[in-house]
């Protein structure tokens, strides 16, 4: 049984630091249909987003302002994330089972200021290079396999939630020798 139900607020204490081996595992394939308590634990991870991107409740539960946050941020062995982000229009969100990458352009983007995550308590300078489009096929909350398309500051947020599912830190990802080189070969350019 865990503690994350519908009266549950996450805050910053129930995130998992780097560091912690359960960060650096391949996530359990959730079961489907999903449990309920899956259910509950996926909705507790989007209202943290939610509240995180709230001045006001940021403010008095002292939240770190998140787009994503994966099951094994909180300490839960399952392939499991929630997604809260603009997408130019309105706030999109996700909450994804079980998610696989099916396909993904050939151009790549970056955040030029360099990718945060709520696990990781210091600044990391580097670029984090990611497909500027993904298409993911996915389980959501109600154990429907569905195809989701990303592109832009979504494709960035999905692939980091799905890099932590796989046991991958952002700053894996960053050139080691040279953190602000950029692959050759490839069409890439900053987001912003």
């Amino acid at each position: 049984m865990n503690k994350f139900n519908s009266e549950y607020i996450i805050t910053m204490k129930d995130i998992v630091k780097e560091g912690s081996a359960i960060l650096r595992k391949d996530t359990e394939e959730v079961r489907i249909p999903v449990s309920n308590q899956d259910k509950d634990a996926l909705l507790c991870m989007l209202q943290y987003l939610k509240n995180s991107q709230d001045p006001n409740i940021s403010k008095k539960y002292k939240l770190r302002p998140g787009s994503g946050l994966s099951a094994n941020q909180i300490g839960l062995d399952k392939r499991m994330f929630a997604a809260l982000f603009d997408d130019g229009q309105k706030d999109k969100e996700f909450m994804l089972i079980n998610p696989k990458t099916i396909s993904h352009s050939l151009n790549m983007i970056y955040l030029p200021e360099g990718e945060g995550c709520l696990s990781v308590d210091r600044e990391v300078k580097g670029f984090v290079t990611r497909y500027e489009r993904i298409k993911v096929k996915a389980y959501d909350i109600n154990g429907q396999e569905q195809i989701f398309k990303f592109k832009g500051y979504g494709s960035i947020v999905i692939q980091h939630e799905i890099d932590h599912l796989n046991g991958i830190m952002f700053y894996d990802r960053i050139n080691k020798e040279n953190p602000f080189k950029l692959p050759k070969n490839v069409e890439i350019e900053s987001l912003y």
